[in-house]
């Protein structure tokens, strides 16, 4: 594999489109430039509905979804081989299967991201930058979907990634399960949350939100969900909080 030297646009692009990596310190922005030149390699990226991949399509998706890589053993996303952007956000059918096993199509809902399990990623490029530019509202759909793909990587789509140590999934299932429960309770009787309620859907979609809070609201985090904290803090050998993220 071939890796292509850093471009000179990068800093650029992450000064205008990537404020979270200005808060990393010089040792982890030298990895994650790193990792970005092997995941660049490695995937492809293709533009939908006549959308251009540009290199600054290219590095903001790829700076962030690197962060998810720091100081951890990777394999890059390995179910991964193409990413596909759209313009803004994309139309998908909603199906439901009858009795006979007759597919009826019921309704089209607009969304801003997908993980497919084999190989695929779509994110629209309008929301990937309104949600890299405003580091503090939780909701980042490129964190969101790759949290997914790392979610996947053992085939199962369940909330539990693959864990370093295998001792490590007692208490994963004990706290994130225990804050899964927490976070539909209080989705169902409309209480405040930290967590966008959205990871209510299911145990996949609760570690990708609590993925996106944890690198853009880790002190909101830690403060309300201490233990979740302390799991992801593991997990992703990294604390937001240190380094003001």
């Amino acid at each position: 594999m071939t890796l292509r030297p850093v471009p000179e646009a990068w800093p650029t692009v992450f000064a205008q489109n990537v404020p979270l990596y200005a808060r990393l310190p010089p040792e982890d922005q030298v990895e994650l430039q790193g990792h970005m030149q092997v995941l660049l390699a490695e995937k492809r990226f293709e533009g939908c509905n006549d959308l251009e991949i540009t290199d600054e399509i290219c590095a903001t998706i790829a700076a962030q979804a690197c962060l998810l890589l720091l100081h951890r053993h990777t394999d890059y996303y390995p179910r991964v081989s193409s990413i596909l952007v759209y313009p803004t956000a994309f139309v998908v059918p909603l199906v439901e299967e009858e009795e006979d096993g007759i597919v009826v199509t019921e309704s089209e809902e607009p969304r801003v991201g997908e993980a497919w399990s084999e190989g695929t990623v779509i994110l629209s490029w309008e929301d990937v930058l309104d949600d890299a530019n405003d580091v503090h509202d939780g909701s980042n759909v490129v964190l969101h979907e790759f949290a997914h793909q790392l979610d996947m990587e053992d085939e199962h789509a369940n909330g539990a990634p693959i864990l370093s140590e295998p001792s490590s999934y007692v208490d994963w299932a004990r706290v994130l399960g225990s804050e899964y429960r927490v976070l539909r309770s209080k989705a169902q009787r409309g209480g405040q949350t930290v967590l966008d309620t959205y990871g209510a859907e299911d145990p996949a979609e609760f570690f990708a939100v609590a993925t996106e809070c944890f690198f853009e609201r880790p002190g909101a985090l830690k403060s309300a969900h201490p233990d979740l904290y302390a799991q992801l803090q593991h997990y992703y050998q990294q604390d937001p909080i240190a380094f003001g993220l």
